[in-house]
């Protein structure tokens, strides 16, 4: 393996460059606050109106003075138009900076609410960091459409029109010159569009991926350190960051042409209006009062343009982030298609004394886009682990793990008696973790059919088939928060005192006395203030809370010591004579005193009885009991 870390890493299941939108897709997220949209397009009409009046009672005034007439009202009918143009405006600029806001905020509940449910195939497939930005940098982008003038579109087309309308009357010629360069500077500034809108979708997507890449370097921040890896970690995502700032800088500069078009387009015109229309002017054919009117519509033509190119690039840049949260949106949900998968499954004769748990000849692959992204995450793992013995043992990592490209289970079939203890064993990657995993439908089997009382585990409503285990993974997370924060995340209802019985239960009494907090304990990010083991303790308890009737139990005790790991088994023990228990063992005395061991070997099962049973029979079994099943 190389000692120097890559150039650059693509995150997992990020796509080089993002999805588009379109601006349909984004009409949804506007119509809902439709309501205060309709009154800003109201106050948008008021506000062109009082500014279209202005450069009319401007024009009286100059022919007022120069014919030597009173002006009357005229002044301050001028001057109520100013203030009461700047009030609407003033008013219409807090409108729609809530509005978006609330844009912001409701595509951000939309957004969660659409990650939490999705399938657990698609976290597997994708970064982390990926995800969280979606939901904090991409919905950002949507508040721009809003309040870099998309929203008071109305009113500026009220603007513009009047403008062109009130230029006609004054003088057609001028305006054909007017419409020329005006029309030229738009041209440009919708091609320049679509380079920002990709460009946008690029930078979203690499800052997804810088994202990914700091959350895993801070996650994984001891193992770096220790692996002297700092530098290289720095490095990597260093150049990530380079790759986001270059496409910024891209979006920047398309961005940055809008500006001098703008500019320019206004010069262009006010030179040849005072050009053309001072010679004008000279001949006789149009008055000085005329001129100052229509010199003042130009800017009353240009300002609404300039919120127009504006607007073109804002909304480019969040059609780009909308791509991003749209392709979130738009990803079905975990139960989707249940009914319609209940429904083809075909009916199943009701078993007598059926087993609380069977699999009949199931077979099961992971998804390719998990393989591929499993695949980058041990290619990744890979690239910190560098002294030698470092490296062999990353090698024989990635010899072990499991090759999810082929069949993970391959025809297995097992029953586990109601109220039995069954133990799963077998080497790593021999797919003992996938079976929890399918037993919990966070995944589905390709083929063969897996039960629960007699029936299809796909035929429950999967809220009602998880009500029945408690599950502990094998590196079951740690929730920022308290020890009842984490105790009641399956249990919300349950009360101190049967948090503190399964508390001291698993042997974690002395977690609760050593803190005069109680059960109010804090654990810190990712429990970094609770041990290993007993972190381990804090899953097994909110397992043994919920008073599941099977507890599916992975490797729950593979980080405790001798004599913590003697006081789990003795509370698992206990909790678990009414109960049914799943275990994937670890160690020896774990597996010795199950009803039924089950061992797996490359996915098949190659042996099922009693410890005294598989010795005799299942040479694999054998084996592993030699080396205490260390594998």
């Amino acid at each position: 393996m190389s000692r120097t870390a890559p150039a650059r890493r693509r995150g997992r299941g990020a796509p080089q460059d993002g999805p588009r939108a379109t601006f349909r897709q984004l009409l949804p997220f506007l119509l809902e606050h439709k309501r205060t949209l309709i009154v800003v397009a109201v106050l948008s009409v008021l506000g062109a109106a009082t500014s279209l009046a202005q450069p009319l009672l401007v024009g009286q005034v100059i022919t007022a003075v120069q014919s030597s007439t009173p002006l009357g009202i005229l002044v301050w009918l001028l001057i109520a138009f100013v203030i009461v143009s700047s009030i609407i405006s003033g008013y219409q600029h807090y409108l729609l900076q809530r509005t978006g806001t609330a844009v912001v905020h409701s595509s951000r509940r939309r957004l969660i609410a659409r990650i939490l449910h999705l399938p657990i195939r698609e976290f597997d497939a994708r970064r982390t960091g990926d995800i969280v930005s979606r939901v904090g940098t991409d919905t950002t982008l949507l508040y721009a459409v809003l309040t870099q003038g998309l929203a008071d579109a109305v009113g500026s087309a009220i603007l513009f029109l009047g403008a062109l309308v009130a230029m006609l009357i004054i003088d057609p010629i001028l305006l054909v010159i007017i419409v020329a360069v005006v029309g030229v500077s738009l041209g440009c500034v919708i091609l320049l569009a679509g380079r920002i809108r990709t460009a946008s979708a690029a930078q979203q997507t690499k800052v997804g991926e810088l994202s990914s890449a700091v959350e895993r370097a801070v996650g994984s921040i001891r193992t770096v350190r220790a692996s002297g890896a700092t530098e290289r970690e720095t490095t990597a995502v260093s150049e990530i960051a380079k790759d986001a700032y270059g496409l910024g800088v891209r979006v920047a500069q398309a961005s940055a042409l809008v500006v001098p078009l703008s500019g320019i387009a206004l010069q262009l015109s006010l030179l040849a209006v005072l050009g053309v229309g001072g010679f004008r002017v000279a001949a006789g054919s149009l008055s000085i009062a005329s001129l100052i009117t229509f010199v003042l519509f130009l800017f009353m033509l240009i300002m609404p343009l300039a919120t127009t190119f504006g607007a073109i690039t804002s909304v480019s840049q969040a059609l780009g982030a909308l791509g991003r949260i749209q392709e979130i949106l738009d990803l079905p949900t975990e139960d989707q298609d249940d009914a319609e998968i209940a429904a083809s499954l075909p009916a199943a004769a009701q078993e007598t004394g059926a087993a609380a748990l069977s699999f009949h000849d199931v077979r099961f692959r992971y998804p390719e886009a998990v393989v591929a992204a499993r695949e980058a995450a041990a290619s990744e793992a890979r690239t910190v682990l560098v002294d030698a013995h470092l490296e062999r043992a990353a090698d024989a990592a990635a010899e072990a793990e499991p090759d999810t490209a082929r069949d993970v289970l391959r025809g297995v079939s097992f029953a586990v008696p109601r109220g039995a203890r069954v133990a799963i064993v077998g080497p790593s990657g021999a797919g003992k973790s996938t079976i929890l995993s399918l037993i919990e439908r966070f995944y589905d089997p390709n083929g063969g059919s897996i039960r629960l009382d007699g029936h299809d585990i796909r035929t429950y409503p999967r809220a009602e088939l998880r009500a029945n285990f408690g599950y502990v993974e094998q590196d079951a997370p740690t929730l920022a928060g308290t020890l009842a924060d984490n105790l009641r995340l399956a249990s919300p209802e349950a009360t101190d005192a049967d948090c503190d019985r399964v508390l001291r239960a698993v042997n974690l009494g002395d977690v609760i006395d050593r803190s005069p907090l109680g059960l109010e304990t804090p654990v810190g990010e990712d429990g970094v203030m609770l041990s290993g083991g007993e972190r381990q303790r804090l899953a097994i308890a909110r397992a043994l809370l919920t008073a599941a009737p099977i507890l599916l139990l992975d490797e729950s005790t593979s980080s405790l010591d001798g004599v913590n790991e003697q006081r789990m088994r003795e509370a698992i023990d206990a909790v678990s004579i009414d109960r049914t228990l799943v275990v994937i063992a670890h160690r020896l005395s774990t597996v010795i005193d199950s009803d039924l061991i089950i061992v797996l070997q490359a996915g098949e099962v190659v042996g099922q009885g009693t410890h005294a049973e598989l010795i005799e029979s299942t040479p694999l079994y054998r084996d592993l009991a030699r080396h205490q099943l260390l594998a």
